[in-house]
């Protein structure tokens, strides 16, 4: 059994006019206000903590205002497709089984993004814990992965849960349950940034304590201050870890894959982005580019208003990042010291419930690329990106589309085609309860196409839908789909009430 390493790492008004018109009036203003927040905590490890991401905020936040005077925005004129070693093809790598590159599992780590809540799909506490198929959970499969990767190769890969103060003490009672499985589980916490107003730039929050609005969690950039701030960076290193794959615990296709772990270590290269084609479903994904001679990470909120068509347009840039990311732990030790680590600010604008503007400074995980030796791309079978962000995407999973195995979805073999079916699922289903209430099972759609579902619309069980359907509810009516039909190129509206018997 694993040496468990989680006891170590689990951690669980302003006077607006005091920001001075005076050069650096507001940085200092902030500064005195992070300082205040910093005191008000009592002396120990938590302090030291909470101090650190105080001066880590500060930096972004320092950073924000610079570029908000000087920065320029992107030249599109030097935006240009990523050079061809930029990107390289997964068929052409060296095939690897699991058992041939033990030596190799033995020095990697898996990292899952957790800091997520299911609120989108109205659920309560992590969206790991939302049960996505025959009854287990996101988190349910990832563990049974690792646990048969060790078994397969019998090494010890051991799983990271990056957690936010959201989702950390739910996921902390979770993880107990897996105490007997073949998998050391550790968790540590991203940081916890105070919201700032629009107007005066001052912190919302008056006490360093974690009350509802006035914090957020950064964004997944954040994962390598964190990462090191934690001390588990360190740790890992000194059992001999040399890689770390990261991966967004809701995408159930980022499993293990041992070609590309063979390809970090045969290239040296400190970091590696699956990337994969980009259909219509994804125009929004962030893409690969080469930006004056480096290689970048563009992401739509960074494109100038005039050319987001452009960039959406699937002929030009023809694939985008699946966060599936394999690093070197010892390059980002180095760049974490070097405090030269300067990821793309995304400054995310929001409302709190009583009206007042307010500002996130964020970070994106794959924004680093820039910043690693010998980076690059991966552009990887669509397999690889399974994630579930909403009920349609939750239909497909429970479908008969796909076979699970060792906490791994593979598509079923007879499907025909090796695309997936376009569904879209109306309001009526947005919430995961009033989705399974709406399917007394999941409908067999081998052989569907597309899948447009409106209003209040029931499946009766054993349903086959095939092509494209259309099925379309008006306000105020009520269609019930019957057991056993088949739909085969239909379209269905109107008002249809049936009563199983």
């Amino acid at each position: 059994m694993p040496q468990d390493r989680r006891a170590s790492f689990t951690r669980h008004n302003s006077q607006d006019m005091r920001s001075s018109s005076a050069p650096g009036g507001v940085e200092h203003a902030v500064r005195v206000e992070l300082d205040g927040l910093i005191k008000q905590m009592p002396e120990g490890p938590d302090k030291d903590k909470f101090s650190k991401e105080m001066d880590d905020f500060y930096r972004l936040f320092t950073r924000f205002l610079h570029e908000k005077k000087h920065s320029k925005p992107l030249d599109w004129e030097k935006v240009r497709g990523p050079k061809p070693e930029d990107v390289i093809a997964y068929k052409d790598l060296d095939k690897k089984e699991l058992k041939n590159v033990a030596p190799l599992l033995n020095k990697l780590a898996v990292l899952k993004l957790n800091g997520g809540l299911g609120t989108t799909m109205g659920c309560v506490g992590p969206k790991s814990a939302i049960e996505v198929r025959d009854g287990q959970t996101f988190l349910d499969l990832t563990v049974k992965q690792i646990e048969y990767l060790n078994q397969v190769s019998g090494a010890d890969v051991p799983l990271i849960l990056m957690n936010s103060f959201n989702t950390d003490e739910d996921t902390s009672k979770i993880v107990q349950k897996y105490n007997n499985h073949n998998v050391s589980i550790c968790t540590f916490n991203q940081s916890r940034y105070p919201r700032f107003k629009a107007d005066s730039n001052l912190p919302l929050a008056r006490v360093p304590e974690n009350k509802p609005g006035l914090w957020y969690p950064p964004g997944h950039g954040d994962l390598y201050e964190s990462f090191a701030n934690s001390g588990l960076l360190d740790q890992l290193i000194e059992e001999g870890k040399e890689w770390v794959f990261i991966s967004n615990v809701d995408n159930l296709g980022a499993t293990v894959d041992s070609s590309i772990l063979q390809h970090m270590a045969d290239t040296g290269a400190e970091f590696v982005m699956e990337v994969t084609d980009k259909t219509k479903a994804d125009i929004k994904g962030g893409t690969i580019i080469d930006y004056d001679g480096q290689i970048r990470l563009l992401e739509i909120a960074q494109v100038p208003k005039a050319h987001v068509d452009d960039f959406k347009r699937v002929k030009k840039f023809k694939i985008f990042n699946t966060n599936n990311l394999w690093i070197s732990l010892k390059a980002i030790k180095r760049l974490v010291a070097s405090q030269k680590f300067d990821l793309d600010l995304i400054v995310n604008n929001k409302t709190t419930d009583d009206g007042t503007a307010v500002i996130q400074l964020e970070t994106a995980v794959g924004a680093a690329i820039k910043h690693f030796s010998g980076a690059h791309g991966v552009n990887v079978p669509r397999s690889r990106f399974l994630p579930v962000k909403s009920t349609s995407d939750l239909f497909l999973v429970t479908s008969d589309l796909y076979l699970l195995e060792n906490g791994q979805l593979f598509m079923n073999p007879k499907r025909t085609f090796k695309t997936v079916p376009v569904i879209k699922l109306g309001d009526h289903f947005k919430k995961v309860n009033d989705y399974l209430a709406r399917f007394k099972t999941p409908p067999q759609i081998l052989e569907l196409d597309h899948l447009t579902v409106t209003g209040d619309v029931c499946f009766s069980s054993d349903v086959t839908l095939e092509g494209t359907v259309i099925i379309v509810a008006n306000y105020g009516a009520h269609i019930d789909i019957p057991r056993g039909a088949i739909l085969n190129d239909k379209v269905v509206s109107g008002d249809l009430r049936l009563l199983d018997h």
